[in-house]
């Protein structure tokens, strides 16, 4: 079902070429179309060409294709959307897409002459958090935990799969209420509103929402226990999560970084660090491998496998 949502909004032209490929879409991350460029995939991390040594060439018909397809032939319809400069389709598949921008008061209002489409694949993997979570939950709480890695690494689909043993509970802990704050409709893959991603049965989303007032907002209206967020890189983000934290939510949170010492250098993550607001730090060193589980020191956990 997913594979046929995906298919639907591709070019015919594409879609055979792809029909061709051996490639498990499973392992499918991404497929990309710029106009009079061959044809890319990403699977499992990696670039490919396909097209068995032939590349297809991306057609300027290709790419308006896709763009009707996945707006229904409505871009004015998803104006609000196209302001981040993607679609999120049915699947909570999100498309990208680059070209000309029209600006509304110095303001980006649509994009108009399109000439690339990046399709980036949404795969649930329930249980991908499974060996880290004995350290996520300790004696029957949740710990501050922060995700990192350098992007494309499986951040997001570590969070997802956190949220959802957290909301459902598990033999570890009981079922908490958890808020999630999706910027990027990344973690939920909202669409129309509903959440496509299994998130458990105690989580709330806000879609489409600056994590900063996101966060502030959840607190005030939802109650959460638990507040998860993709991807803080702002100071603003950095101010709502002490904010939380001082209102007694756990944050579960992600950010690029290849390790602590590299945070270290970055102004608007020192301060956390330095202050030990997390307690635990998950560093990812390709798609879904676990590197190292750290305390709020810097030390390695044990138990890791």
């Amino acid at each position: 079902m997913q594979k046929e949502r995906v298919w639907s909004i591709l070019p015919e032209r594409v879609r055979q070429v792809l029909d061709k490929e051996s490639t498990d879409y499973d392992e499918l991350q991404e497929i990309k179309l710029r106009t009079g460029q061959p044809l890319l995939i990403r699977c499992r991390g990696e670039e490919r060409i396909p097209g068995g040594g032939h590349p297809y060439v991306v057609t300027a018909r290709d790419v308006r294709e896709a763009v009707d397809y996945t707006s229904s032939y409505s871009l004015y319809a998803c104006e609000d959307e196209m302001k981040q400069g993607f679609i999120t389709i049915e699947g909570g598949h999100r498309v990208g897409m680059t070209g000309q921008v029209i600006l509304d008061g110095g303001h980006v209002k649509n994009l108009k002459y399109i000439s690339s489409v990046n399709i980036r694949i949404s795969h649930e993997i329930e249980g991908c958090a499974d060996k880290v979570m004995p350290f996520v939950a300790r004696g029957g709480r949740v710990t501050h935990t922060l995700i990192l890695s350098p992007p494309g690494c499986g951040k997001t689909t570590l969070l997802r799969d956190m949220v959802r043993q957290i909301s459902d509970g598990n033999h570890l802990i009981k079922g908490m209420t958890v808020g999630v704050v999706d910027e990027r409709s990344e973690i939920a893959g909202c669409w129309r509103g509903v959440a496509q991603n299994h998130l458990g049965i105690r989580t709330d989303v806000l879609d489409g929402c600056p994590k900063a007032e996101g966060m502030i907002m959840l607190i005030r209206s939802m109650a959460p226990q638990v507040i998860a967020v993709d991807e803080i890189g702002a100071q603003e983000d950095v101010h709502a999560i002490e904010y939380a934290m001082h209102c007694g939510c756990k944050l579960l949170a992600t950010m690029h970084g290849a390790s602590i010492e590299e945070l270290r250098r970055k102004p608007v993550s020192r301060k956390m660090i330095d202050e030990k607001r997390f307690e635990r730090y998950i560093v990812l060193a390709g798609r879904g491998k676990v590197e190292g589980i750290y305390d709020e020191y810097g030390r390695p956990l044990r138990g890791q496998e």
